[in-house]
């Protein structure tokens, strides 16, 4: 089996909230694609609940392009503690943060519902499964412990 970046992690030895870039790979014609661990519950001691991790996922994905180029995707960790975020090109992690704190602080204190985009059973395959309250309760929480740029220390926050 081949080794995956994220499996050799200490998650016993990071500090969350923080965004973390996992690595770069360059294409054939020289394009890079940066990984980003945007991680935002403590490993092993809580998880985000399905419902409000769903909506911020939802949000995300239009809120961190409206933030930010060149974002391939952003998607919800099996174990919900946090995102990976794909991008085209190598941007630093102060900026990554700095969107995420952006759009973290958007869904806490000025999303409605009806801004939530993809919640009907044509857009999303499990749309009866949505919590703005806990994505706003949880946005929060992350923003008030501040989103650290180095997964190890606090740093930036």
């Amino acid at each position: 089996m081949a080794d995956v970046e994220s499996f050799t992690l200490d998650h016993t030895a990071v500090l969350a909230p923080y965004v973390r870039l996992i690595g770069v790979e360059h294409g054939p014609k020289g394009d890079a694609i940066s990984n980003f661990d945007v991680r935002f519950v403590q490993p092993n001691e809580g998880e985000i609940p399905t419902a409000g991790l769903h909506t911020i996922e939802h949000l995300l994905a239009s809120l961190m392009r409206d933030r930010m180029d060149g974002i391939i995707d952003i998607s919800p960790f099996g174990c919900r503690t946090g995102f990976h975020l794909i991008t085209w090109g190598e941007p630093q992690v102060p900026q990554i943060v700095d969107a995420v704190t952006g759009s973290l602080t958007a869904i806490a204190e000025e999303i409605t519902w009806d801004q939530v985009p993809a919640v009907s059973a044509v857009e999303c395959g499990n749309y009866r499964d949505h919590s703005l309250h806990s994505a706003r309760e949880w946005s929060k929480r992350i923003l008030e412990q501040g989103i650290s740029s180095d997964p190890f220390e606090r740093i930036g926050v």
